[in-house]
């Protein structure tokens, strides 16, 4: 029995096999990638059990042959070249994967920093009550890979806190998701406002009755407060009033006009303000709803937009479904929520590491192509290494930091 699973293991048709399934295996990959996403080709092909299962018999196959053809004879060494460099690659393959860890960190000019975060994503918990009279905490974490297409995790996951069974389930996930307005007629009444603050557009949501800092700036509605600017509403008729001088200008017709200080002036809407060095578009009437997280649309996402993967916690026989902002970069947990006398709070996103060194950015330097706005040829990144020894160093392509050897090891690139 044993002769016939080495024959099979280490007989040329299984090496062809294995070869052929890889190179199917890669081609679907790279389709996956370009239909949808390379995180969804990781999920269905590249981090599958399958597909790690055809590296493992790769090697044991690369090995088997070393010993039945005894590779190690001077007249078959650029076979055995050629073995033992696909083993080495298929164990590097496997520290990256599974010892290693990559990640980003974001740093600006003249900025100094020892913190970045992993290129993985993570699903954290935090569960509290109280034990004995003291509030206690028990955390859970563990890695989640998830698209629109599908998922790679270890959810569902059962666990108690103080003999409390809880379950926690993945419903869904959301490729652009950010803080708004989820429509509701029995909800509270808000005033959606966009603005243009530091280049970049965004949309706040007024609640009536709250006053809202929006860049330095008060906002109120249907509350008058002092120093704020103060919108109100009765009967579909909507007025303002600023602690500043202004203007407008109606995008409709090009209708201008002049907002005095401290005076009552009727809102219009759609027309863009420009307030105590603000501008800004009121663009709708109050609308009803709850806050929430709401998807994006697909024309207006970015780089910078978030993500948000839906769960489902279960215990003491009530449920709560809740969507959690986040995606690699971000690290942050949401606000804590109540099920079954338990206090949840969660975060998705990526793991936060330490350096034990720091690293200034002091230029960076990109170049693009020439006519072009966005191609870029080229970037350089000036640093300087703040250890034990600093040092100045120059990062680009095919130039990296190895900085710190053994277990401490720092590749930058």
């Amino acid at each position: 029995m044993l002769n016939l699973l080495k024959k099979i293991l280490f007989s040329n048709r299984l090496m062809a096999i294995l070869f052929l399934l890889f190179a199917v295996a890669m081609a679907f990959g790279t389709f996956v990638e370009s239909w949808y996403s390379t995180e969804t080709a990781r999920i269905y092909i590249y981090n599958a059990t399958w597909f790690e299962a055809i590296m493992v018999f790769f090697v044991i196959n690369f090995v088997g042959n070393i010993s039945k053809y005894r590779l190690w004879r001077r007249e078959k060494w650029p076979i055995l070249t050629l073995h033992l460099s696909w083993i080495l690659i298929i164990i590097g393959a496997f520290v990256t994967r599974y010892i290693s860890y990559e990640g980003m960190m974001p740093i600006r000019e003249a900025a100094t920093e020892n913190i970045f975060y992993s290129d993985k994503t993570y699903l954290s918990l935090n569960v509290d009550g109280e034990i004995n009279g003291e509030l206690k905490r028990r955390p859970f974490q563990d890695e989640i890979l998830a698209t629109p297409e599908g998922l790679r995790s270890s959810l569902p996951w059962k666990f108690d806190f103080n003999g409390q069974d809880f379950e926690v389930s993945y419903k869904g996930f959301m490729r652009g998701a950010q803080e708004g307005i989820i429509m509701d007629e029995s909800g509270t009444r808000y005033l959606k406002i966009v603005e243009s603050g530091e280049g970049t557009r965004h949309e706040h949501f007024l609640e009536e009755g709250k006053v809202a800092s929006i860049h330095n700036i008060l906002f109120a509605l249907n509350m008058p407060t002092d120093g704020a600017i103060n919108i109100e509403e009765e009967d579909g008729k909507y007025t303002l009033k600023a602690p500043f001088e202004g203007s407008f200008l109606r995008m409709a017709d090009q209708l201008s006009g002049e907002v005095q200080k401290d005076s009552v002036h009727d809102l219009q809407l759609r027309s863009l303000y420009t307030i105590g060095g603000m501008q800004f578009v009121i663009p709708q009437p109050l609308i009803k709803g709850r806050s929430g997280i709401v998807q994006v649309p697909e024309n207006e996402i970015t780089e910078l937009t978030q993500d948000a993967i839906k769960i489902q916690i279960s215990t003491a026989g009530e449920t709560v479904e809740k969507a959690i902002l986040g995606g690699k970069g971000t690290a942050q947990l949401n606000s804590p929520f109540e099920v079954g006398g338990l206090s949840f709070s969660a975060a998705y996103g990526s793991k936060i590491y330490t350096l034990p060194f720091q690293i200034q950015l002091r230029d960076f330097i990109a170049e693009k192509y020439p006519g072009t706005e966005k191609g870029y040829a080229s970037f350089m990144s000036k640093i300087t290494v703040k250890d034990e020894r600093p040092f100045d160093y120059d990062i680009y392509m095919n130039h990296i930091l190895d900085h710190r050897g053994g277990n401490q090891r720092c590749r930058c690139d």
